[in-house]
Order: structure tokens, then sequence, then C-alpha cells
């Protein structure tokens, strides 16, 4: 009995600890943060002129904000080779291999701010539909973040500027944020999960009603 209450409680306060790393950054952006975030990422190493473009268009969509997570589809066409640009690193493998080593690098960073991909992968063919005959993809990644406040937050962490150029000098980049909609999980896992929740339950019943 007191085993089953200990585990019980560790497991509560390992769930609690979970949800509020999972939570973190939530509540809308104060003026204030959205100036001190901005000043930063104004900083980065950055092709100037797409970096104005940029940052002019992340202020008024943090003074939208409405304190719920985001989600960022980034839809790349990687470069032919790789880019240069002042501040940019030198860099002698390929754009795929620029950009691999740049996610590679981000996952701590991404973690320790409760974000994560979600989906990644490479396109199987050319666009089916293209309303822009020059334009294709090589990858398609969308990444979670718990709200716009941790988005700013990580890009104005110092351990961002020295990766971010390496996404820039492999790519020209479609970064689009999206709200939280509906998400439906692979269906196999979902009924699977149900009818071992309704096992579990029917032997809970079974066990209590009759030893």
């Amino acid at each position: 009995m007191w085993f089953e209450l200990i585990l019980a409680a560790a497991l509560v306060v390992l769930y609690v600890a979970f949800w509020a790393w999972h939570s973190q950054g939530a509540g809308k952006l104060t003026q204030e943060e959205i100036d001190q975030y901005i000043a930063i990422i104004e900083k980065l190493p950055l092709p100037e002129k797409g970096l104005h473009a940029f940052t002019g268009r992340l202020r008024p969509w943090a003074e939208a904000d409405d304190g719920k997570p985001v989600y960022m589809f980034n839809l790349i066409h990687f470069f032919s080779s790789v880019q240069k640009f002042p501040g940019a690193p030198e860099f002698k493998g390929t754009p795929e291999e620029a950009n691999a080593h740049y996610e590679r690098s981000l996952i701590w960073l991404w973690l320790s701010h409760a974000s994560y991909p979600t989906f990644i992968g490479a396109p199987q063919a050319k666009n089916l539909i293209n309303m822009e005959p020059e334009r294709t993809w090589g990858n398609m990644t969308v990444v979670r973040y718990p709200s716009r406040r941790t988005f700013l937050k990580l890009i104005s962490h110092p351990a961002y500027a020295p990766l971010a150029p390496y996404k820039l000098i492999a790519m020209e980049l479609d970064l689009v944020p999206v709200s939280s909609g509906t998400v439906v999980p692979d269906l196999r896992w979902l009924v699977g999960g149900g009818f071992v929740i309704v096992f579990l339950l029917v032997e809970w019943v079974r066990l209590a009603l009759f030893g």
C-alpha cells in the first residue's frame, strides 16, 4: 500500500514539473519585453536587409500576442551552394549540411525553452500545384513554442546568435507562425490507447468487485 502511494505521489510531482516546463512563458508579452527582445534580435549576425524585414514583421506579431502556444512552419528552399554575407561563418559543406548543423546545435536550446519540432519532412516530388513555378521546397519543419514570448526569448538568447547564420547561408525561408488548432494524432495510437484504458478499467472494476 505504501509503495503505491509513494509511487503515485512521485508520478504526480513529475507530471506537475513536466506541466510547468511545457507551459513556460505563458501570458501576453508587454511592450517593454517586446522592445527589449527586438533590440537584441536586431543585432543578430544576419544579412542586414533580411534582418530589418524580419524585425519589421516580428514586432506587430509580438504586439498581437494572445499568450497561447504557436507553431512555426518553416518552408525551406535550399540554395545550390552555401551563401556568403558579412559575419557569416566559413562552412565547407552543402546547404543541407549547414542546416543540419544548425538544427543539431539548437536542440538543447529548444528543449530548455520547452520547444521542439513536431514535424520534419522532405518533399516526395515537385509541387503538384505551384503558384510560383520557380519555387520548390527542400524541406518543411514545424516547431512548437509554448508562446510568442518563448520564441522571442529563444532567438534573443546569447547562445542563438552564433547559430543563426548557419540557417541563412543554407536557404531561403518562409517562416509562418500558426496558432494551435486541432491536432489529430495517428489514429492507430489513439485507438490502441483507448483499448488499453478500457482493459485497465475493466480489470480495476473486476478486482474491486471480486478481489
